[in-house]
């Protein structure tokens, strides 16, 4: 059984500043409004388009001492383009009085790519004559089989990267309709494309390179020689799942959470708490993936120059799939709709966007007393928040684990097709993994970064960094005796670190003033799972434009303008903004209010079993309490009957 948001979600407008949550998602109905607000205002220009929209959160200290019933002002924030000069243009409105409350104009800054771009760009090219000509130097005629890929164009020195708002697109071409144009890459040609008046201004054709020929389908209608030894796998809950949706608020177990949705970073979780006995105890204000970019390793002309931030510079929220019973998700599911505005203003609803399910995640505890042959056991279980978006060729699916125990994981799952190259000279490639027949997958990386506003037991919170030591001779007659060194990082520039494994590092956020039995700072740790750094030179551009991920670990105090590591313009920008303009102030953070940005490096030598579609690598990391509780919090777990 299913339900749809339509049934978990409030629908249409309702008064918007009475009822409800000030953190509820804005509803397509008040979005409408908002859209039309701005459209009817004096700020609304003949050329301007909308880049995102979505909920203006009220003031932390509203939300934190909102009481049910409370009337506040319900407002929404919208990014827009104006294409008459390129400039980026800020509007928050009232939806409660139906005013624009604030306008700025931006003209430095340049938004992120708008869906409809997408779609315009490559029907531009199609009919370019300079890109027909360069499709007929290499015996491609039927432009129908063409698929273009707009890639975000970095920032480079070239003055059209200052000048203009551009994409630089890369070409592909089926060799027949439902084939994998991946299979097929036409390098040595790139589109250079103004958005704001979408016109071609640069063809660049660096030779004709052979169109790899071979084919390389994953469909169903390709691959029909499947396995026939699986049986069915059927997860039934017969009286239904342990959770409740109410619109956007989740209770399950002891766990109470809040779902938002944007355009930029997908799902977000906001007001994470744990009940603890008779006490509810904040874990997480808000938590997010505030940015990914992917950097390629490869310094061929076509591939040199693909670095996309792709929740900055295009956005989660609006590539994010309608997910499928049986296919995306397993077992009692329930869905939510997300939510986003086009360039056009129009309210585009992606079905089914949200999985919400529980699932039984082998043993919690168990033991065997051996001299009673007395055996306990407890299962455990989890509850699972998750969506998947579509970036290209790449998939990233976001899955947030909430344990009886009191953990807290992110499981990313990466799969789609490799970006791929053709080889020019036949020769095995340096930079990347020859896939056969003059096809290869360049080598590039993955980079994560997860804004964590942490509220362990409070809003004043401090990060300890613990490391594992061997204890000095003088203590340690034997040669066996070690010890958790544990260090407060107490400014910006002194908490930026980097994993390390060999010491069984992690970072430990403790609360400023609850108290363990032992009297000891209550706490959660932060467990690293796989990472790594960037390979790219301190003279990079990449290197200026996402500074962020030379770090795995930064804290930063609390500042609702602070929420994006690489800036909040990231496309196009030469570098220097967000964590590293604001960590240069070296701002304490201990015993405030703080932000906890973890990052996380995925490195992708590409191999054969990548191909043609890349079976799902996981990345992610754990929180988990660490003195939070007197003791372990699955003591209470019902011992399940077949078993006593």
């Amino acid at each position: 059984m299913t339900t749809t948001a339509s049934e978990n979600v409030r629908s249409g407008a309702p008064d918007q500043s009475v009822g409800g949550h000030p953190l509820d998602r804005l509803t397509p109905g008040e979005m409408a409004e908002a859209v039309a607000i701005i459209k009817e205002s004096e700020h609304f220009g003949d050329r301007m388009r909308f880049a995102c929209l979505g909920l203006h959160a009220p003031q932390k200290s509203e939300v934190l001492s909102f009481v049910p019933g409370t009337a506040w002002d319900r407002r929404a924030d919208a990014i827009l383009l104006d294409n008459s000069d390129g400039a980026a243009v800020e509007m928050t409105v009232s939806l409660t009085s139906g005013t624009v409350i604030s306008h700025q104009r931006l003209p430095d800054m340049k938004t992120a790519v708008i869906l409809n771009e997408f779609f315009e760009a490559e029907e531009l090219i199609r009919g370019d004559p300079g890109f027909i000509e360069a499709m007929a130097k290499r015996g491609i005629t039927d432009l129908d089989l063409v698929t273009i890929d707009p890639w975000s164009a970095g920032n480079y020195g070239d003055p059209l990267e200052t000048s203009n708002r551009i994409i630089r697109a890369l070409v592909w071409v089926r060799a027949e309709e439902g084939d994998n144009q991946y299979a097929h890459p036409v390098d040595g040609v790139m589109v250079i494309i103004d958005l704001n008046d979408m016109e071609v201004l640069r063809i660049e054709d660096e030779g004709v390179i052979p169109v790899p020929q071979t084919m390389g389908n994953y469909a169903s209608s390709y691959r029909t020689d499947t396995r026939t030894d699986i049986k069915p796998l059927d997860i039934v809950q017969s009286d239904g799942p342990s959770f409740r949706v109410d619109g956007d608020r989740i209770r399950w177990q002891k766990w109470d959470l809040r779902l938002d949705w944007t355009h930029r970073e997908g799902l977000v979780l906001n007001t994470v708490t744990y009940t603890d006995g008779d006490r509810v105890r904040p874990v997480l204000y808000r938590a997010s993936l505030a940015e990914m970019t992917v950097p390629y390793g490869d310094p061929s002309p076509t591939q040199a120059r693909k670095n996309a931030f792709d929740v900055g510079e295009y956005g989660l929220g609006m590539l994010a799939n309608s997910l499928e019973l049986g296919c995306d998700c397993l077992g009692e599911i329930r869905y939510l709709d997300g939510h986003f505005v086009d360039g056009d203003g129009e309210i585009v609803t992606i079905p089914q966007a949200i999985c919400i399910h529980e699932e039984d995640f082998g043993i919690s505890w168990k033991h065997t007393d051996f001299r009673t042959e007395e055996a306990e056991v407890r299962r455990l279980r989890r509850l699972v928040v998750s969506f998947i978006a579509t970036v290209g060729n790449y998939e990233y699916g976001l899955y947030w684990y909430f344990y009886q125990d009191g953990r807290i994981e992110l499981d990313i799952k990466l799969t789609g097709i490799l970006s791929t190259a053709a080889l020019s000279n036949g020769s095995p490639p340096k930079y990347g993994t020859d896939l056969g027949d003059g096809l290869y997958g360049p080598n590039h990386q993955h980079f994560f970064c997860i804004r964590l506003d942490t509220q362990i037991d409070g809003v004043d919170n401090t990060v300890v960094e613990v490391n594992t030591r061997q204890a000095p001779p003088e203590e340690n007659p034997f040669g066996n005796a070690f010890y958790a060194e544990q260090t407060v990082l107490a400014t910006e520039k002194e908490a930026q670190r980097i994993i390390d494994p060999l010491a069984g590092r992690y970072w430990k956020i403790i609360s400023s003033g609850a108290r363990n039995k032992t009297g000891a700072p209550t706490g959660y740790k932060l467990l690293p799972g796989e990472n790594i750094l960037p390979f790219a030179t301190e003279e990079s551009s990449i290197r200026q434009r996402a500074a962020y991920m030379w770090k795995h670990l930064w804290v930063t105090p609390y500042d609702r303008a602070e929420n994006y590591p690489a800036g909040k313009y990231p496309n196009q920008h030469p570098g220097g903004a967000g964590l590293p303009e604001w960590t240069e102030a070296n701002r304490p953070v201990t015993d405030t209010d703080i932000v906890v940005w973890y990052v996380m490096g995925h490195n992708h030598l590409p191999i054969l079993e990548d191909w043609p579609v890349m079976p799902v690598a996981n990345m992610g990391f754990t929180l988990k309490p660490s003195g939070f509780f007197d003791e372990s919090p699955v003591m209470d777990l019902p011992p399940s009957q077949h078993c006593h």
